[in-house]
């Protein structure tokens, strides 16, 4: 398995994850978080170059930092301040072209990890 994520749970609104996604393909991958809630398409969450630089979308870079560990061949999701919207099966994903990442078709997927952030 190329893609392993891991850290998802319950949690209650207001409180932390931090998800991990190790990638024993390459060093050299960008690496995407994805997430998808229950009737709704996958949506990029974060991404971050080969390099270490981070994306965000949209009000997530308020709550969510992304960041990578290259020694680790790991990416982390930390994510503050969980809403109920959060609620979501989150996917790391990678691809050597950055715009992959960016139009939701990157060449492999990992599997996903359920966060349910309760009310």
């Amino acid at each position: 398995v190329q893609l392993q994520a891991s850290g998802g749970g319950l949690v209650q609104a207001g409180g932390s994850l931090r998800l991990s996604c190790v990638d024993s393909g390459s060093r050299t991958n960008h690496i995407g978080w994805y997430r998808q809630a229950p009737g709704k398409q996958r949506e990029l969450v974060a991404a971050i170059t080969r390099g270490g630089s981070p994306m965000y979308v949209g009000a997530l870079a308020d709550r969510f930092t992304i960041s990578r560990d290259n020694a680790k061949n790991t990416v982390y999701l930390q994510m503050n301040s969980l809403k109920p919207e959060d609620t979501a099966v989150y996917y790391c994903a990678v691809d050597q072209q950055w715009g992959q990442l960016l139009r939701i078709k990157p060449a492999q997927w990992g599997q996903g990890t359920l966060v349910t952030v309760s009310s």
